[in-house]
């Protein structure tokens, strides 16, 4: 045991991420024991609301690593996937028809609760975001292969203006109702009200790791870690980028679809619709995939979290404090962990030092 000590320190010394981590916890460990003795009914609350929001931030930021590991360019469209994504849902639970079509959704006349017959649309949803993310991929990205970074980045954030535009047009008069299961709902321990759509994303961060995690260690995600680390390398050995390159947008599509639609519900909205504001959850999960390093999945979670509590735990505790720092100051706190982290490690906690950047 007493070998074990000095061996963690030397381990947080050689790395930066756990350095940057292990200051966190020792500066804010004693604070948040002495609110949990002060309050604990609000403590409880507080950290549920934060590792919801970070479950949020972790799913969207999981998007923008999965494009990025292929691609070696940010995905500055993420924010306009996720409102399409969502208003494909939105078509089939509330206005009751396939998107693009006047033909009525078949699935809501499925027998069965109401959960189970949304949970049918939101496969179909997927479905659709799936096949927009190949669209997009397949007509301005794969004839990108080669050409230089920053111009598929540019291309990337003029997907972003035109989607925008189709979504904003949708939403800008009367806001899209997702129609979800669990609503506002929630359930309460102790004094402390938790939400169901708190529970829902947290359970779906879960299965979105564990399935890109079993996705790694398959052929395609080989392929597509081999296509991270060398395209024409990739090439050469005969595998086939524009196909990783489709997986890649296709996934990205879904998880900007899944972090939409939790955008417009607690503990990152209450209004359970989606409106023009829903897009600038890529945005604020942006943080989150700096923080973490652009090509790393356990750098989105582990970001996702830590933005996620810095966000929520600043909003309750320094809430005294909003005279002298304005209103909005807790959507700040994200970017200046994400500056403090960047100056400890410029390429993220978990980035690769030979990544490049646009």
């Amino acid at each position: 045991m007493s070998d074990s000590i000095p061996e963690f320190l030397a381990n947080v010394r050689r790395s930066p991420a756990l350095m940057f981590i292990s200051g966190l916890l020792l500066v804010l460990v004693p604070f948040l024991f002495l609110q949990l003795a002060n309050d604990p009914a609000v403590f409880f609350q507080t950290l549920m609301k934060a590792l919801g929001l970070g479950s949020v931030y972790a799913i969207v930021a999981l998007g923008f690593v999965l494009i990025f590991k292929a691609t070696q360019t940010v995905n500055f469209a993420q924010g306009a996937l996720a409102v399409s994504g969502a208003l494909f849902l939105s078509f089939l639970v509330a206005d009751d028809h396939i998107p693009f079509t006047t033909i009525n959704n078949p699935l809501n006349d499925v027998p069965g609760p109401h959960w189970f017959t949304w949970a049918l649309s939101l496969c179909v949803a997927m479905v659709f975001a799936a096949a927009l993310g190949l669209i997009i991929e397949r007509l301005t990205i794969r004839p990108m292969i080669g050409q230089p970074l920053f111009s598929v980045a540019v291309i990337t954030l003029g997907l972003e203006i035109v989607l925008r535009v189709f979504n904003n047009d949708t939403t800008k008069t009367e806001f899209r109702n997702l129609n979800v299961p669990w609503g506002l709902g929630g359930f309460k321990v102790g004094g402390a009200l938790i939400n169901w759509s708190i529970i829902a994303a947290m359970a779906t961060a879960v299965i979105a790791f564990v399935a890109v995690y079993f996705f790694y260690r398959s052929r395609t995600g080989i392929a597509m870690r081999a296509v991270a680390f060398d395209q024409e390398a990739a090439m050469a050995q005969g595998i086939n980028v524009g196909r990783v390159f489709a997986i890649a947008w296709a996934a990205g599509a879904v998880l900007a679809m899944i972090g939409g639609i939790f955008a417009t519900q607690p503990p990152v909205k209450q209004t359970i619709a989606i409106e023009p504001d829903t897009a600038n959850i890529a945005f604020r999960a942006l943080p989150a995939v700096i923080l973490g390093g652009l090509d790393s999945a356990t750098g989105a979670l582990i970001g996702g979290l830590i933005v996620g509590l810095a966000e929520i735990f600043a909003g309750q505790y320094a809430a005294d404090l909003t005279p002298q720092l304005g209103a909005g100051y807790p959507v700040i706190v994200p970017y200046v962990v994400m500056m403090i982290g960047l100056l400890v490690r410029p390429y993220g906690l978990f980035g690769t030092p030979e990544i490049r950047r646009v």
